[in-house]
């Protein structure tokens, strides 16, 4: 018994850093990641997606969502740093995975892809409600466009979509020529959700219904209210990626030629593994992450940085900023980059100057005002990760032999005191002997 439990010890040891290896801000990708499926067939249906993932680097780990030895934790240590949940049947997760343990896994920082469709349970649905994200109540309903549907099935239900969010860190800079194929249920967004955002949206002719009954009474859900495809980034720049279709993913519709209905223009090959490979390169962190290195700030012609700052002294400011490109850190380049000198509020704003390799910099007068500042970046773009840094440095007022002899505002004062003198001493002098 003593050696079994030196054995597992020793085991133990051995097996911590390897589960403590996850995601890195200095090595955002080769991450492991679980793949939760409600049938292993989807391997083989949704293969070239999985074999995208894999080519990038990305460690696949394929279970069964209700398999009894699930954890996303062991020791402590989260196992995987990415989640993939391609399970929307499914009503109850194995092992110790529960809506909460997802809801942890990206507070703790790390990515989720989510993708439902008709047969969406609950569970899922409250996953993606805790993102912000409101599945259609109609567990019937369906996306169902008439002018906007492909030609090439005639089915009104499988949409030929092209409202993409225009932005290249999210989708990429090359556009997206083709519409993408989209069969499933619609969702909104939560309007006091800021974070949440449409990556791929309905038609103004679209609206959410169940395709195989009339209407009765109008649709909750309808024109580009209908969100296909949303995306969140967290506080924390945990991402996360929420699909109303499964089939969005699949091999079918990734291979499917399409026409949209109303558009002359005939495409071999639907926009769906673009759409889906460029995604998947932005929530894995694969582009748009950015990294700052510390901020650096000395006195104009000095190279060390003070202690202590003195009212009206001219600084120097820079920071280094740096952004993924998926295989190594190349400088970031942008105009709107910004520092605060901050006590309380900003006395100085100032938009950083690059010099396109990485480093941006400003130069400034410390305000007439003494106390403690802070230097202070906070950066937020869409599609990027969120830049935070601050640092604490005092401002001093001028010493007692530190103000100048003589100010130069103050000569007619200094004259006006020396003429009062003179015309003083003039006059006791006439007083006391002018007769």
């Amino acid at each position: 018994m003593m050696n079994l439990s030196r054995s597992v010890a020793l085991i133990s040891l051995f097996l911590l850093p390897l589960l403590s290896f996850s995601f890195s801000v200095d090595n955002p990708t080769d991450r492991r990641v679980l793949v939760l499926l409600d049938d292993l067939s989807l391997k083989s249906s949704h293969s070239i997606f999985f074999s995208t993932l894999k080519s990038r680097g990305f460690d696949l780990d394929f279970k069964l969502a209700d398999d009894s030895k699930l954890a996303l934790q062991r020791y402590g240590q989260y196992l995987y740093d990415g989640l993939i949940i391609f399970a929307p049947s499914t009503e109850r997760f194995g092992g110790s995975l529960d809506s909460k343990s997802i809801a942890d896994f990206v507070d703790s920082g790390r990515d989720l892809i989510l993708s439902a469709d008709t047969s969406a349970s609950d569970l899922i649905r409250g996953i993606a409600l805790e993102c912000g994200v409101d599945f259609d109540e109609d567990s019937s309903a369906m996306v169902i466009d008439h002018s906007s549907f492909s030609l090439s099935d005639g089915d009104h239900t499988l949409i030929a979509a092209d409202d993409l969010v225009k932005s290249d860190v999210i989708l990429g800079k090359t556009k997206i020529e083709a519409p993408v194929l989209f069969r499933g249920v619609a969702h909104s967004l939560n309007p006091t959700n800021n974070l949440v955002l449409k990556v791929l949206s309905a038609s103004p002719s679209a609206y959410s219904a169940n395709p195989s009954s009339k209407l009765s009474s109008p649709p909750q859900l309808t024109g580009s209210a209908i969100s296909l495809v949303s995306v969140m980034q967290a506080r924390n720049n945990a991402r996360v990626v929420i699909s109303g279709s499964l089939q969005l993913f699949s091999d079918r519709l990734f291979r499917s030629g399409v026409q949209k209905a109303g558009s002359p223009n005939k495409y071999e090959k639907s926009g769906n593994e673009q759409f889906a490979t460029e995604l998947s390169k932005w929530v894995f962190h694969e582009r748009g992450h950015l990294k700052a290195g510390s901020l650096v700030h000395h006195r104009v012609g000095e190279t060390d940085e003070p202690s202590i700052y003195r009212i009206k002294d001219d600084l120097e400011f820079s920071v280094e900023t740096l952004e993924w490109s998926g295989r190594s850190w190349e400088p970031y380049v942008a105009d709107d980059l910004q520092v605060q000198f901050y006590m309380m509020s900003p006395y100085v704003l100032k938009t950083l100057s690059t010099d396109k390799k990485g480093m941006f910099h400003t130069s400034f007068k410390v305000p007439d005002v003494y106390g403690v500042f802070q230097f202070k970046v906070e950066y937020e773009k869409l599609g990027y990760t969120t830049l935070s840094l601050s640092k604490q440095i005092p401002v001093r007022p001028y010493r007692h032999n530190e103000y100048e002899r003589f100010i130069p505002t103050a000569y007619p004062y200094y004259g006006a005191c020396f003429t009062t003198m003179a015309g003083f001493f003039v006059f006791s002098f006439v007083y006391l002997y002018h007769k």
